[in-house]
């Protein structure tokens, strides 16, 4: 499973829908996720240029792509991005790798 960090920008009618209507956002993200075999580890809402961060976990990259297609596709967010994550283990790795290789 590899994870991946979500981050997202409200549309105004959604913001407004949200004062108007408190709403569990969290359990809507975490119904979509797991749609697609994935599981929500973290949620925040946030100041600044994002109005929220999630990270996920996905059994891949087109599970992951899949979600965010349909989470775009509701219409609520004006902007979606996905970054992948790496473990510890995986920089490290990746850290190792860069140093044992020679490129032209």
């Amino acid at each position: 499973m590899a994870y991946y960090l979500y981050r997202w920008t409200y549309k105004d009618p959604a913001i407004q829908a949200m004062r108007e209507t408190p709403q569990d956002r969290p359990a809507q993200l975490r119904k979509a996720v797991e749609a697609f075999d994935g599981k929500l580890h973290q949620f925040f809402y946030a100041l600044g240029k994002y109005d929220g961060i999630a990270v996920v976990e996905f059994p891949d990259n087109e599970s992951c792509a899949a979600c965010s297609l349909t989470l775009t596709g509701a219409g609520a967010n004006a902007a979606l991005t996905t970054t992948v994550l790496l473990s510890p283990d995986e920089g490290y790795r990746a850290m190792q790798k860069a140093n044992a290789t020679t490129s032209g």
